[in-house]
């Protein structure tokens, strides 16, 4: 049998949100490529501008062919600071991407949500994060099979309810379980590569060896992650695709570590999340006021919306160590230019975050401005039995 890989072009909304084309009962539509959440989602035709964060910008999803699981959802997004929601039934469909298709595939068809996506060219989220972060395959499993005081259920029905991806792979139909993604800059490389997302191999002339791999982190069940099923009494699972960071640099010299306790959890080392759902980095208060005094004279951390400027030819380049290699953010990428004044420019792609707490151990959040400058790869490895 021949090895089943694919890969599909990037929508691109000023660099900020990019879109995979998603066919779900037979609508092709534009979904938020999102490695920081598990779910795919697609607004219906039920929706209304009030309930949906205003008129449709792509395609939505016709209810009269919705095959109802008699199940529902509620699902959160982002930070404290940016918290955002979509809820509505869950259904099974025909799901195809980059080429690839799987049949009753679980979604939840959105009829009420206040995320942003929706008011810029896309649908839904394609979520290509792990089972153990959907809660859709828990929604359904806990209306069918009850609480889950135990995981058995949960990790055994992955196959049949997990996410589009994790189904994908677990097929064993995929050249290697895993995608790949290198975002475009559209705005300020006009004419430069095009965005890709790869599934099943590694995209088209990257060598294995050119990469560096880390492990994904695992969550043990007191930190927030699953716990192990009976049939795997020792697994730990991963739950998303956050992984840990050896130190930050600025113009190569390494940045003090965040002094912010943890809320409520003792995590191990410094660890990022890996997430293009996020359209900035985003950090520690205290790093992240370092970074911004260090290169802005104007910057003041102890005033609400103080602005870092500074000249646009000096050049500063934030690179993340990981795996022992040094991952650099474009320059181009770390900033952005004042209104009205093409020599100034303003440090805007870096903010502040949550410190860790449960359920999400993280201190970084390497969103865009990360991946623009860096190809990922993604390796679920074994998903019911994570240490095989």
């Amino acid at each position: 049998r021949r090895a089943v890989s694919g890969e599909t072009g990037l929508g691109d909304n000023s660099d900020l949100l990019y879109t995979v084309p998603v066919e779900i009962g037979g609508v092709v539509t534009a979904a938020h490529l999102d490695t920081g959440s598990s779910d795919l989602w697609i607004t219906s035709d039920a929706c209304t501008a009030t309930s949906c964060n205003g008129a449709a910008t792509a395609t939505r999803y016709t209810m009269s062919t919705f095959n109802d699981s008699g199940s529902s959802v509620v699902m959160q997004f982002g930070d404290s600071a940016t918290g955002t929601s979509a809820s509505g039934p869950i259904g099974f469909d025909t799901a195809t991407v980059a080429g690839i298709a799987i049949q009753n595939q679980v979604f939840s068809a959105v009829n009420t949500t206040d995320n942003t996506v929706v008011k810029y060219g896309a649908a839904g989220i394609f979520g290509l994060s792990f089972p153990s972060g959907s809660k859709i395959q828990e929604s359904i499993v806990t209306d069918r099979s009850g609480s889950l005081t135990e995981t058995d259920d949960f990790v055994t029905g992955t196959y049949q309810y997990g996410p589009l991806l994790a189904r994908i792979a677990m097929t064993n139909a995929l050249d290697m379980p895993m995608f790949a993604i290198e975002l475009q800059r559209a705005t300020i490389d006009v004419g430069g590569q095009d965005g890709v997302l790869t599934v099943g191999t590694l995209p088209e002339g990257v060598d294995n060896s050119s990469l560096t791999w880390v492990p994904v982190r695992l969550y043990k069940p007191d930190e927030g992650g699953l716990r192990a099923p009976t049939f795997a009494p020792d697994e730990v699972y991963p739950f998303r695709w956050e992984i840990d960071i050896d130190g930050v640099f600025l113009d190569g010299k390494r940045v003090a570590d965040s002094t912010i306790p943890a809320n409520g959890v003792s995590p191990s080392g410094i660890s990022a999340l890996i997430d293009t759902g996020n359209s900035l980095l985003r950090g520690p208060s205290d790093v992240v006021n370092n970074i911004l005094s260090s290169v802005s004279t104007t910057y003041d951390p102890t005033r609400s919306n103080s602005a870092a400027t500074l000249p646009c030819d000096v050049p500063h380049t934030l690179a993340f160590q990981i795996g022992g290699k040094m991952f650099p953010v474009d320059p181009r990428d770390f900033i952005g230019e004042a209104s009205n004044d093409a020599s100034t420019c303003v440090a805007d792609n870096l903010v502040a975050t949550d410190p860790p707490s449960l359920g999400a151990l993280f201190r970084w959040s390497l969103g865009d401005p990360f991946m623009k400058s860096n190809l990922v790869a993604f390796h679920y490895g074994n998903l019911t039995h994570p240490s095989v």
